[in-house]
């Protein structure tokens, strides 16, 4: 089983002068639950190289044991510090893809001409698309064969307007996620703040918040297994 993951390379929090990226925990769970499924992983950015890790998702109280083990894991360090560039990789090669999320793809990866092409062509070998917190932001630009957007009418979720303003971050971030998926015609659909839901409908898999990361990579193992 080969698993295509695709990380931000966005670190600047807007115009605040922080740091922003990927969701540590949004990373590892999913990374742990498909290496621990005899996968072999491959990470992407759209630079190529490190990958940028939010420092807020790496506090304290934002540990879980998926990140005290990839703390002690130099092989996982060396891959995020190491990525291939998203425009040379292929859905030929993979059997499913996963997005962590984190705000930096509100930035970068949802404004991705490479991203898209790529969404489009796992849909089309209809292959697993997995996606959590503000990842679907990824979805904005994707569009079908026939050239209309390919979110319209499907069902999912990702980080709700009320956890946005639970972070404090409603007026930083250049589009909230459940407007835009309902503005692009989406289905969105969400549970409690903070607690895992996920949505699954067809290939495409999404989940609410970094509780949910989990849930969304064991349906893409369980679909390849």
């Amino acid at each position: 089983m080969n698993i295509l993951m695709v990380l931000t390379s966005h670190d600047q929090l807007g115009d605040t002068g922080n740091k922003t990226g990927f969701w540590l925990e949004e990373f590892a769970s999913p990374y742990y639950t498909f290496l621990d499924a005899g996968a072999n992983i491959t990470l992407a950015t759209p630079k190529g190289g490190q990958a940028p890790l939010d420092p807020n998702s790496d506090t304290e109280d934002a540990q879980t044991e998926y990140t005290e083990r990839y703390k002690d894991d130099p092989d996982a360090q060396q891959a995020l510090a190491n990525t291939v560039k998203l425009g040379t990789v292929k859905a030929d090669d993979y059997d499913a893809v996963f997005y962590p999320g984190g705000h930096g793809p509100l930035w970068d990866l949802a404004e991705s001409d490479d991203s898209a092409e790529l969404i489009a062509e796992f849909d089309r070998q209809q292959k697993d698309i997995g996606l959590v917190c503000h990842a679907p932001a990824v979805l904005r630009k994707v569009r079908n064969i026939n050239g209309d957007l390919w979110v319209k009418g499907r069902k999912l979720t990702g980080f709700s307007n009320s956890e946005e303003e639970g972070v404090g971050l409603t007026n930083v971030v250049p589009f909230l996620l459940e407007d835009e998926l309902k503005r692009l015609g989406a289905e969105y659909e969400k549970g409690e703040d903070w607690e895992s839901y996920v949505v699954e409908e067809s290939n495409l898999i999404t989940g609410q918040n970094p509780a949910s990361s989990q849930g969304v990579a064991q349906i893409i193992v369980n679909h390849l297994s």
